[in-house]
């Protein structure tokens, strides 16, 4: 079973619609090395309509124009993009195609195809959300950056039940963005204040 990624920008307060303005004056090479290396887990993209729009309108340009981020645009291209949209789509950029069903059962199928290696969500926040419902996100990997956005789409959505997350990694960059890489975990056993009041500091 392929492992399927979601990879984010994120602000402290948990917005992870990029604004430029807060997001770019902390890009360094530490963190074009950790995209680097969420994108080295996996051969296929996963990706939301609107992230396949923005993809599609800079980076094969970017590719053919050989600059500083070519190579990255030819890895982009080079990969297998499976795109999530409700409407029927036509694809000019290389290995693109939309994906077939419903979204949890062709995830599912995905993330079961022997083919496949592993499976990235680059940003596309809506099917992140619909798929850490149905309990198919195996990591998240976050890079927070150090600033309240205040306005803009957060990661998780209101629902009946919290989300635990274990921790199996973080990184604390010169620009103050820490990365932080989680995966699913069960619910701590039922505790109240009673159990944990002999932790509460004693004065003095």
């Amino acid at each position: 079973m392929a492992k399927l990624i979601s990879t984010l920008f994120i602000s402290a307060d948990g917005v992870a619609e990029i604004d430029p303005d807060w997001h770019f004056p902390y890009f360094d090479e530490n963190m074009g090395r950790a995209v680097t290396e969420d994108y080295a887990t996996s051969n296929v993209l996963l990706i939301g309509r609107e992230t396949y729009d923005s993809f599609a309108g800079a980076w094969p340009d970017r590719e053919e124009a050989g600059e500083a981020d070519a190579a990255m645009a030819k890895q982009l291209g080079d990969l297998r993009k499976v795109v999530v949209s409700r409407r029927p789509l036509e694809f000019t950029w290389r290995h693109s195609e939309q994906l077939d069903g419903e979204l949890v059962e062709a995830v599912t199928a995905l993330k079961a195809d022997p083919s496949v290696t592993g499976v990235l969500i680059p940003g596309s926040i809506s099917v992140v959300q619909q798929l850490l419902a149905a309990g198919l996100v195996d990591e998240l990997r976050l890079l927070v950056h150090p600033v309240a956005a205040r306005k803009g789409r957060r990661l998780f959505d209101d629902g009946d039940a919290p989300y635990h997350l274990a921790v199996t990694a973080t990184e604390v960059f010169p620009t103050g963005v820490i990365r932080v890489i989680y995966v699913p975990t069960e619910a701590p056993g039922r505790t109240t204040y009673d159990d944990i009041k002999g932790e509460v500091p004693a004065t003095h």
